[in-house]
């Protein structure tokens, strides 16, 4: 859907003053096309700057709940082959083409929110560019070797190997345009410069505490995650078929079928559910449980938010906000470790209001005062990124063939 809207709401401040100007903003995601942490991060730029254009590749507004109807909504060519959240991982080779697609050259600000190619949107010299970075694509980089591990056809495994190693050179070479990126942990922060070479900030994610609120505790462990195999929740699974304690799993993905398969009794699975859902659950749960090194982990600040604990993986964004001991634990290994965990974590002595107050240092106030700073810094730095930079061979194929399309 797209709509029209009023050029003089189209700003973003950035010191809680109103600008000296008015300024043409452009906000960019990889794709819209559900609701995780991502996406809930780009809602929050979206309300900061609510006359701001928006711009992804690809664009659901069903599962994405209408959040984004009513708003300047801009898609790339790739939106014709209406790709849907369990099919379009198969167009990976065309997503830095589509999003280079894009001429945003009318814009003085750009924000991309990117955990795979949204920050490789092309910019003009005058326009200020600052990237909200998620991750690295993760799957060209930090997991490209188990990616590759379960590829079991040796053409695909051979295929993406090729296609992770040229995202990689992408990555560099738009890095190098980006006038300041904002990470959303120090684990990010860290992969930026590993992988970039570029320095970071952090930012931390917003998170909509006021959601959330301590109650009644029941006698299940929540989980909440795409059903992804980076996410692990096979080793959840495993252990708590072990322990034969409750489990209730929030969450869908292209894993589902095998993981209900491995489930024992006392494992249920809710699905995508809705935010009050979310948040009864949550609420009833003895603790949370985090399988997969996350680079935050918004779910664990709101299960804090809730009142209630995180048995954590130790690494990741977790170690930025569960405080150990007194919010939560952590643990390594596998399945038999995660039971001994859970056996041995104290649940009921651990204080709801200790976790509503860490939990509250992640709120979305917080966050937008942090992304404003960011940019009012990016827009006086004295030094800018390299301006010229040519698109993709594929990109300028695109764009001859839709200039003739149009003709």
């Amino acid at each position: 859907m797209t709509a029209r809207v009023s050029e003089d709401q189209n700003t973003m401040r950035t010191n809680g003053a109103p600008p000296a100007s008015q300024s043409r903003v452009a906000l960019v995601h990889d794709f819209l096309l559900d609701l995780r942490g991502a996406e809930r991060v780009f809602l929050e730029l979206c309300a900061m700057c609510p006359g701001a254009d928006i711009y992804t590749a690809i664009y659901d507004e069903h599962g994405t709940e209408g959040r984004f109807a009513g708003r300047s909504l801009h898609t790339s060519f790739l939106q014709r082959l209406h790709p849907t959240a369990r099919t379009f991982r198969t167009l990976l080779p065309l997503y830095p083409a589509a999003i280079e697609s894009f001429d945003l050259s009318d814009y003085d600000l750009v924000v991309s929110s990117s955990s795979a190619w949204a920050h490789g949107i092309m910019c003009d010299g005058r326009t200020l560019h600052v990237s909200y970075c998620h991750n690295p694509f993760r799957y060209a980089w930090n997991d490209r070797e188990q990616t590759l591990a379960r590829c079991h056809n040796p053409l695909t495994r051979r295929f993406l190997g090729v296609t992770f190693r040229r995202w990689r050179h992408w990555d560099r070479m738009a890095a190098r345009h980006t006038d300041r990126y904002v990470a959303n942990s120090h684990t990010t922060k860290a992969r930026i410069r590993s992988f970039f070479g570029r320095e970071a900030q952090v930012v931390y994610p917003p998170v909509e505490t006021g959601r959330f609120s301590p109650g009644p505790v029941r006698g299940h462990y929540a989980l909440v995650s795409e059903l992804m195999p980076h996410k692990r929740i096979d080793v959840a699974i495993e252990a708590f078929n072990q322990l034969r304690l409750p489990l209730t799993i929030i969450g869908d993905g292209p894993l589902a079928r095998t993981l209900r398969r491995q489930a024992g009794p006392t494992v249920s699975f809710a699905g995508r559910v809705s935010d009050a859902t979310v948040a009864e659950i949550l609420q009833g749960a003895r603790a949370l449980i985090l399988t997969s090194i996350e680079e935050f982990g918004i779910a664990a600040v709101e299960s804090q938010a809730a009142g209630r604990p995180v048995i954590a993986r130790h690494g990741g964004g977790a170690l930025e906000n569960v405080i150990d001991g007194v919010t939560g634990c952590f643990w390594s290994g596998g399945p038999a470790e995660l039971a001994r965990a859970v056996l041995e974590f104290d649940d009921a002595a651990v204080d709801p209001a200790a976790c509503v107050r860490n939990a509250a240092r992640f709120d979305a106030a917080t966050f937008r005062v942090g992304v404003r700073q960011q940019i009012a810094a990016a827009s006086t730095a004295a030094v800018r990124p390299e301006t010229e930079r040519q698109p993709l061979i594929a990109t300028r194929l695109v764009r001859r063939a839709l200039q003739d399309a149009h003709r």
